[in-house]
């Protein structure tokens, strides 16, 4: 497994010098000083619901599994927090080989930890492949010391999102980390995404062979998570032909990421990965 901890480390550093944008809805209850009408982790019980992967074991409700064989978790009235979580394409096209884009990802990562911590909020780290999950130790803990996951998944975000919604805490930021090049409808992702929350960011992630390739000449094509080959001739037609299949399928994303009340923010340059948030209002100097 590549280590990624120093590009997440560097990340770490270069968000310290910012915070992140929070908007009205997140900072409602700033610091737990008031109760939300949501769930969440005050004293105050609520009401079950059935267990998802990825919640806190120690809300499980031994005695009604004990009872009925049901998996159940209590929830509280919530003391509402701002709450960042930062979700990672896990799919092997984000670790493609001799490109930038997995330490770029993981820079990005630890660059929005940084800034979420800046600005008082609690950040967690998910992955998104065949499924959906929190990253066990990365919720809560000092991100420095969070687990990194690998990037090995054969299947797209959007396979996950499909099999089960994830239980995103309600009211909080949700940062999807992807290069966004699998090809099943946007909405599959988005929707989960912006269900509940205070604010959506898309961040596509490219590497510049990817965002801009040159003429190569003949080339065997190799689809890193199926294995698929494909022969082919990568001149400046093939190549006029990949950019406006590129371009549109952007604009697809544009366009379902406004109907979902997202921001799409394109990551392109490795070198200057912060610009393009500072841009789009995601984070600001502290």
């Amino acid at each position: 497994m590549p280590d990624f901890r120093p590009s997440f480390l560097q990340g770490l550093a270069l968000g310290s010098a910012f915070r992140l944008s929070l908007p009205r809805e997140a900072m409602r209850g700033l610091g737990g000083a008031r109760a939300g009408a949501a769930a969440g982790s005050s004293l105050d019980f609520l009401d079950f619901r059935e267990y998802h992967p990825g919640d806190d074991l120690r809300r499980l409700d031994w005695s009604v599994y004990a009872r009925t064989d049901r998996e159940v978790v209590k929830l509280y009235r919530e003391e509402v927090f701002p709450r960042l979580d930062i979700v990672l394409d896990s799919s092997r096209s984000m670790d493609l080989p001799g490109t930038a884009k997995a330490t770029a990802a993981l820079a990005l990562c630890g660059a929005l930890a940084a800034a979420a911590a800046n600005a008082g909020c609690a950040a967690a780290l998910w992955t998104a492949g065949e499924s959906v999950r929190r990253v066990e130790g990365a919720s809560g803990a000092e991100p420095a010391a969070w687990p990194l996951p690998a990037l090995d998944s054969s299947a797209p975000p959007s396979e996950g999102f499909a099999r089960e919604r994830p239980a995103f805490p309600r009211a909080g930021i949700r940062a999807f980390v992807s290069d966004l090049l699998f090809p099943d409808d946007p909405a599959t992702v988005l929707r989960p995404l912006a269900d509940g929350a205070a604010a959506v960011w898309v961040l596509q992630v490219l590497a510049p062979d990817e965002a801009d390739p040159a003429p190569l000449g003949p080339r065997r094509l190799v689809d890193v998570e199926t294995g698929a080959a494909l022969d082919a001739v990568l001149d400046e037609t093939a190549l006029s032909s990949y950019r406006a299949a590129l371009a549109a399928h952007r604009a697809r994303w544009e366009d379902a990421a406004r109907r979902h009340g997202a921001t799409l923010v394109r990551c392109d340059a490795p070198a200057d990965l912060l610009s393009p948030l500072l841009r789009t209002g995601v984070l600001e100097p502290l």
